[in-house]
């Protein structure tokens, strides 16, 4: 008799166990399931970005929106500390979210000699002298303004003026290349540092820089290149501008 009643006993204590364990390890994956659905703030792509930007230069493209824990990639970036002196190492496009791995060192996209052209671009290339290129200091990746100066012709009303204009901003430059030197010295290095300096030595010799433009402005940049000639500024995406000189002309040189 006392044995059945402690079996009796030992069922029901049993028993309350168990739904006490059913319940905590419900409400243990409630708890769960509500925090995968907490919305976390994430970098989405808001415009669509070049290749070869500077992460210094992403913010006007981007916009932080909260979603839920569980639709966050795991290496989604929730602001852009920690990330600087990087750029993008592919196109960004509006929607997607910014992870760590579309972001690379200048560096290693520079080792490849040329970016990816953007959709809906065409490629096109012309030769300049240094001091027409920054000093002979851009590189692929880099956002260029292309002068146009042309000798006459340039203003119907005053077809015998000489003219200048920043025709075209912020371009992709997809590919630099350069005549290649006989011997080639060493990168300098601070002393005893081992860390390379910047190399203020005189660039020789012409070079052939490949940009990325739609077909209106491949026809500029070959114009200007057969019946004028081209000077070009670096240009990143955040430069200013302020919407002059326009075209300008001898007179508006002192204004």
């Amino acid at each position: 008799m006392k044995s059945r009643l402690l079996a009796g006993i030992a069922a029901v204590v049993l028993a309350i166990i168990g739904a006490l364990l059913v319940v905590s390890y419900a409400s243990g994956a409630d708890e769960r399931a509500v925090k995968d659905l907490e919305p976390v703030d994430v970098l989405m792509v808001a415009q669509t970005v070049p290749a070869g930007t500077p992460v210094e230069s992403l913010l006007p493209f981007l916009t932080a929106q909260k979603l839920p824990g569980t639709a966050v990639a795991k290496s989604a970036l929730h602001s852009l500390d920690g990330v600087s002196g990087k750029v993008t190492a592919v196109e960004l496009l509006p929607g997607e979210q910014l992870v760590a791995e579309r972001l690379t060192a200048p560096e290693s996209l520079q080792s490849s000699g040329s970016v990816q052209v953007p959709e809906g671009l065409q490629e096109i290339s012309f030769q300049l002298d240094p001091q027409r290129v920054v000093g002979g200091r851009l590189v692929a990746g880099d956002h260029i303004g292309i002068f146009i100066s042309l000798k006459n012709g340039g203003i119907e009303a005053k077809p015998d003026k000489e003219t200048t204009q920043l025709t075209l901003h912020k371009v992709l430059v997809t590919a630099v290349q350069r005549a290649a030197t006989a011997n080639p010295s060493p990168q300098p290095t601070a002393s005893g540092s081992g860390v390379p300096v910047e190399d203020t030595s005189l660039p020789t010799g012409s070079l052939l820089l490949t940009v990325a433009v739609n077909d209106v402005d491949a026809t500029r940049i070959v114009y200007g290149t057969e019946f004028g000639s081209l000077w070009l500024s670096k240009e990143p995406l955040n430069a200013k501008d302020s919407g002059r000189p326009g075209i300008m002309t001898k007179p508006e040189v002192y204004k």
